[in-house]
């Protein structure tokens, strides 16, 4: 294991002169988590295997390759080829228990292209970055999240405790697949009744089992997210509510969510005073009336009556307190 290692090690140092033209033995060292002194041995096993590596000491010093050369050894280990579509998303691959792999097979894939191309690459990531977290929100804890990552790739049982809005419960799963979604990270797995989405987060506790499961041949993640989204977005906000609501009455409903800006693009034309009417789906009476009650004035309810009425009673309640 030992021997594995050192020779992974020697190969991401080539990689990455190769890659950063001149390094320090403080910085390499630092990269990989080892004594300068394991450095400076091996950049000798490197020079001594006829690579031509060489140093300069003091301030400004460092090691780096002679003009002109350029490695073919890039192949990937297979930990770095699972984490070749991580590449670009630093903070998911470290939650997933890639971060290290993926960096890893950014290197070799960045060297085994023309200088040229690797200059394009770098270019591409050192200028556009993908954040999957929402605005005002970190990222959820998810210790577990690495062991059930390793269970979804090699295809092994979960039993979890796991605790929802209806409490606590011990479940026996085939994970399936892991889906980031605005910062939250969700489990799809199939239990005894089908398939089923479950947020990391929420799992309390879990045990990865030796044995291996069948993957479903037909299984596809994408579609099956894509899918079950639509359905609770549906299931969510079950019921429709037709308001007429000003032109900057518009613009802050829309950001309230991507179910209200799709209400809003759907509006009917404006009228001359820049009121249009939306139809505006809704989950209950007093969620919606909440929601609208932040419009203000630029807002009117036409239907369904109890919302008009509500969210007049909760105008009325808002005078009352600043009154008092």
């Amino acid at each position: 294991m030992g021997s594995e290692m050192r020779a992974s090690r020697l190969l991401s140092i080539l990689i990455l002169l190769q890659l950063r033209t001149r390094m320090t033995a403080e910085a390499l060292a630092e990269e990989f988590e080892v004594s300068i002194r394991t450095i400076y041995r091996d950049v000798d096993a490197l020079s001594a295997a006829g690579v031509p590596v060489y140093g300069d000491r003091g301030p400004g010093g460092g090691f780096q390759l002679l003009d002109g050369y350029r490695t073919k050894l890039t192949g990937l280990a297979a930990d770095e080829a699972e984490a070749v579509f991580m590449i670009g998303m630093p903070g998911p691959a470290a939650a997933l228990g890639l971060g290290g792999a993926a960096s890893r097979a950014s290197g070799k894939l960045l060297a085994a292209l023309s200088l040229q191309g690797s200059e394009g690459a770098g270019r591409m990531g050192t200028r556009f970055h993908l954040d999957p977290v929402n605005w005002y929100r970190a990222d959820e804890p998810v210790p577990h999240l690495p062991a059930i990552a390793r269970a979804v790739l090699d295809q092994h049982p979960v039993t979890m405790r796991y605790e929802s809005w209806s409490g606590l419960r011990d479940w026996r799963v085939e994970p399936l697949g892991l889906v980031l979604k605005a910062g939250a990270w969700y489990l799809v797995a199939r239990g005894q009744r089908g398939l089923r989405t479950f947020r990391v987060s929420n799992i309390l506790d879990q045990e990865v089992a030796e044995d291996r499961f069948e993957r479903p041949a037909d299984f596809d993640l994408p579609a099956y997210w894509s899918a079950s989204l639509e359905r609770f977005e549906k299931e969510l906000r079950p019921a429709r509510a037709s308001i007429r609501i000003s032109a900057l009455g518009r613009q802050r409903l829309a950001e309230l969510g991507a179910y209200a800006a799709e209400a809003v693009a759907a509006a009917e034309a404006p009228d001359a005073e820049g009121w249009a009417v939306v139809t505006l789906p809704i989950e209950t009476i007093d969620k919606a009336a909440l929601t609208l009650l932040g419009l203000g004035p630029e807002v009117r309810v036409i239907e369904p009556v109890e919302l008009r009425h509500r969210l007049r009673d909760l105008a009325e309640e808002v005078m009352g307190m600043t009154a008092a």
